[in-house]
């Protein structure tokens, strides 16, 4: 039972060090996909505060892809600026009209 214990806390002492890389996912109400993403930058107080979670952006994509504008949604307040700066410089696949899509972007284990 001990050594179940201690295997136990090793792995979660390990996998805590782990730094994971930002996951972006995004969700959206139309077929529109994502041509190409820029990453968030992890920001430096979010670093040493270990600052993790999700930020909602809303971003308003022009018919050729490039976004016109962004809002955030919802997320740590730490996080919002770069999330926002991210989607800011994402490309869509072109449409007809302009879409709104929601991103959510994923700051963990930093």
């Amino acid at each position: 039972m001990r050594s179940g214990v201690l295997i136990l806390a090793l792995m979660v002492a390990v996998t805590s060090n782990v730094v994971h890389a930002q996951n972006a996912t995004v969700s959206s109400n139309s077929d529109r996909k994502v041509a190409s993403r820029t990453a968030p930058v992890y920001p430096e107080l979010a670093k040493k505060m270990h600052i993790h979670g999700v930020v909602r952006v809303e971003a308003l994509v022009r018919p050729n892809g490039s976004v016109k504008s962004t809002r955030v949604l919802g997320g740590n307040p730490v996080l919002v600026e770069a999330a926002q700066d991210a989607v800011g410089k994402w490309k869509f696949e072109s449409s007809q009209s302009e879409t709104t899509e929601v991103v959510q972007l994923a700051f963990e284990g930093q």
